[in-house]
């Protein structure tokens, strides 16, 4: 998938636990879990406001676009 969630790449920089960051944000830990693991298909902009609010960072600190690789 050309979108990657750089979740705990962000959750690292702000020494936060998933426990942490899901009572904050108000989500379980399956859901973000399925973030964090590159498996969302889709992502809500109000999980992402509340997500970028908990963590002090902008939406491009945790969406990457990384083309397929053309064989």
């Amino acid at each position: 998938m050309p979108i990657i969630v750089n979740l705990d790449v962000m959750m690292a920089k702000r020494k936060m636990s998933l426990n942490e960051l899901s009572a904050k944000v108000d989500i379980t830990l399956a859901n973000l879990s399925i973030l964090k693991n590159n498996h969302a298909k889709a992502v809500r902009f109000t999980t992402l406001e509340a997500i970028c609010k908990a963590l002090d960072c902008q939406p491009g600190d945790l969406l990457e676009y990384v083309p397929d690789k053309e064989e």
